[in-house]
């Protein structure tokens, strides 16, 4: 069975050595002018208290310096996460974060548990779509963990109104990308997901990489049985996804920003979510 983790904080501020030890190493830095007046550390807790808070990055509570003023401008942090975003900084962090787990043998890939997740967006943006199913404007992803709610692999992202059985064929290449760039070992995994992906395509690309599909069959994915064996099936399996990756999406919640969408721009709240699968990654090594 999944290991029971009971109450678990999710870090929201790193320390001077967690943050070189985890963070510091895959941020790009700039050659030219001069040096910046704070530390990145602190830049980047700044931007993981805007992360926290939801709050707009005006009204980031700032701290003053000796003579009473704002020591950093909020254009100045906005336009830092901007730098690392464009240029990759926290796509190689959360990579970052995935290797550590998998040098210290902390990630269970015995079962592979894949799920999507709608975001509705309050002021538009780039990226949404209207979902009938859930009466929303927003986005989607759909991101995999294993046994122990780490997330393993970048997600992928769609409109609302797309639906998250193609999205798996995706989703894939990048579970079977990070592995290989981590020397794990998938064959012979479980893969665990919903009805929604139960369909030919789905199950071949699982197979086809060496894993095993663990989907319900869904009653609406054809008029009459199937005739022939049954395909295999484990309810104990998939019983986990609720200690899982529902697990995760709701430690995911506790940033508000990723609760309800109000970033206009896709990527800049595609890196906040990253950032926050990040720092659930990191909640074992980085206990406030």
């Amino acid at each position: 069975m999944a290991t029971n983790h009971g109450r678990q904080a999710i870090p929201t501020k790193l320390s001077e050595a967690q943050f070189g030890q985890f963070v510091l190493p895959h941020l790009s830095r700039g050659r030219r002018g001069p040096p910046p007046t704070l530390p990145l550390q602190r830049m980047f807790n700044y931007v993981l208290k805007a992360l926290y808070m939801g709050c707009q990055w005006k009204m980031l509570p700032i701290e003053t310096d000796a003579k009473g003023l704002p020591e950093i401008h909020h254009t100045h942090i906005y336009r830092i996460m901007r730098r690392w975003q464009a240029d990759g900084s926290i796509d190689r962090v959360f990579a970052g974060s995935v290797d550590q787990l998998h040098r210290d043998q902390l990630p269970d890939l015995a079962n592979i548990h894949g799920d999507g997740t709608t975001t509705a967006a309050k002021k538009g943006g780039d990226n949404l779509g209207d979902s009938g199913h859930k009466h929303l404007k927003g986005d989607k992803v759909v991101a995999f963990c294993d046994r122990n709610c780490n997330i393993i692999a970048p997600f992928v992202t769609a409109p609302g109104n797309r639906n998250e059985s193609p999205l798996l064929r995706d989703a894939l290449p990048k579970l079977t990308a990070i592995a290989r760039a981590i020397g794990a070992n998938l064959q012979g995994s479980t893969v665990s997901l919903d009805g929604v992906h139960d369909c030919r395509e789905n199950r071949r690309a699982i197979f086809n990489r060496g894993m095993r599909p663990n989907i319900p069959e869904n009653p609406r994915g054809r008029k009459a049985p199937k005739r022939g064996r049954r395909r295999h099936f484990d309810a104990a399996i998939f019983a986990e996804r609720f200690s899982t990756i529902e697990r995760v999406f709701a430690w995911e919640d506790t940033f508000r920003p990723l609760l309800l969408r109000f970033e206009r721009i896709s990527a800049v709240h595609y890196a906040l979510k990253t950032l926050a699968y990040t720092m659930i990654n990191l909640r074992d090594y980085c206990r406030s």
